[in-house]
C-alpha cells in the first residue's frame, strides 16, 4: 500500500561517490571562490584567491586544475558574469540542427550516455500513486546531491549546496505525493557514478525515468539536445517544440525539471545573455556552465 511521503530527513552522510578526485570538496572551494570573484571589481590574482581560501597558491592551483583541467586564472574567466553572453555568442545551439545530428532521444548524448523513457500521462495524473521511489544522498562535483530513482531509472536529482538538504528533500518528495519513498543508496550508486563520470568506459548508460506532464516532457526532451559546453535560449526551446509564443511556460517547465545535470536545464539562458533562474541556485548553475566550458576547452 502506498502512502504520501513525510519528507524523510537525511539519515546518513552523503555517499562518498566522488572521493576519488575530491570533487565535492573542490566544489565547496569553488563556491567560495565564486562569491569572492563576484564581489571583486577586477580579476583577482592567484595569490589573492588562494589566500582567501586559506591555501597556498600552489595548492589552490593544483586543486582547481584537478577539478576542471585548466588553471584558476582561466577558470576565473568562465565564472565572470559575462560568460553566459560569450556562450550565446560562440556556442549557441540551434536545437533543430542538434536533432538532425541525432543529439537527442536514446542515442549518445554529448559527454555521457543516457537512455530515458517517460511516464504515461495517465500515470502522471495519479501523482505517483503505487510508485516506489528509492532515494539517497551522494557527493557530486556541485555539492551534495539528492538522487531518486525507480527500477526504470533516475527520476530525481537535486543539489542542496544553496537551499539545504531538508528543502531539497521536500522539493522532490512533494512532486509525487502518492509515491512511497525508501532510502536505498545501493540501488542508485552505479547510476550516480556513471552520471558524474566516476566509473564506466563511456559506453555505460545512465537510465532516466521522466515523470512529468506531457508539455514538460517535451521541454525536457529539447534540453537533452543541447551539447555539453553549449547553451540555448528559452525562446529557442519554445520554437523547437512548436509553441513559439509559450516562452514563459517553457521557462516554468525548465525550472520544474526534476533531473538536473542529466537533463541539462543549466544550459538554457535568456536571449539577453542573462543566466535566467535556476531551481537549485544560480551559483550551482554558473559552476556547471564553467565546469563544462573548461572541459570543452581543455
Amino acid at each position: 500500500m502506498t502512502h504520501a511521503p513525510q519528507h524523510p530527513r537525511q539519515t546518513t552522510a552523503p555517499e562518498d561517490a566522488a572521493t576519488a578526485d575530491g570533487s565535492a570538496y573542490h566544489y565547496g572551494v569553488m563556491r567560495r571562490a565564486i562569491d569572492l570573484i563576484d564581489a571583486a571589481a577586477d580579476p583577482l590574482a592567484l595569490d589573492q584567491i588562494a589566500g582567501e581560501m586559506g591555501m597556498s597558491p600552489a595548492h589552490f592551483q593544483r586543486l582547481f586544475s584537478q577539478w576542471v583541467g585548466v588553471s584558476p586564472k582561466r577558470y576565473q574567466q568562465y565564472l565572470m558574469l559575462d560568460h553566459a553572453k560569450s556562450l550565446l555568442r560562440d556556442r549557441f545551439t540551434t536545437l533543430d540542427t542538434a536533432h538532425e545530428l541525432g543529439l537527442s532521444g536514446s542515442g549518445r548524448l554529448h559527454d555521457m550516455f543516457l537512455r530515458w523513457e517517460a511516464m504515461s500521462p495517465g500515470d502522471f495524473a495519479r501523482k505517483g500513486d503505487g510508485l516506489v521511489i528509492s532515494w539517497a544522498w551522494f557527493d557530486s562535483p556541485f555539492g551534495p546531491a539528492l538522487v531518486m530513482g525507480t527500477p526504470r531509472g533516475i527520476c530525481g536529482l537535486a543539489f542542496s549546496a544553496e537551499m539545504g538538504t531538508d528543502a531539497a528533500m521536500e522539493d522532490l518528495c512533494r512532486r509525487w505525493p502518492g509515491a512511497t519513498f525508501r532510502e536505498d543508496p545501493a540501488v542508485l550508486r552505479d547510476w550516480v557514478q556513471i552520471a558524474f563520470g566516476l566509473q564506466g568506459d563511456g559506453t555505460d548508460k545512465t537510465p532516466m525515468y521522466l515523470i512529468g506532464a506531457p508539455f514538460q516532457i517535451k521541454v525536457w526532451e529539447a534540453l537533452l539536445a543541447i551539447p555539453s559546453g553549449h547553451v540555448t535560449t528559452y525562446s529557442e526551446i519554445a520554437q523547437t517544440i512548436g509553441t513559439p509564443k509559450a516562452v514563459r511556460a517553457v521557462g516554468t517547465a525548465v525550472g520544474r525539471n526534476p533531473i538536473s545535470w542529466l537533463i541539462p536545464c543549466h544550459r538554457a539562458l535568456r536571449k539577453s545573455g542573462g543566466l535566467g533562474g535556476y531551481h537549485w541556485g544560480l551559483p550551482v548553475k554558473r559552476a556547471m556552465l564553467a565546469f563544462e566550458s573548461a572541459r570543452v576547452d581543455a
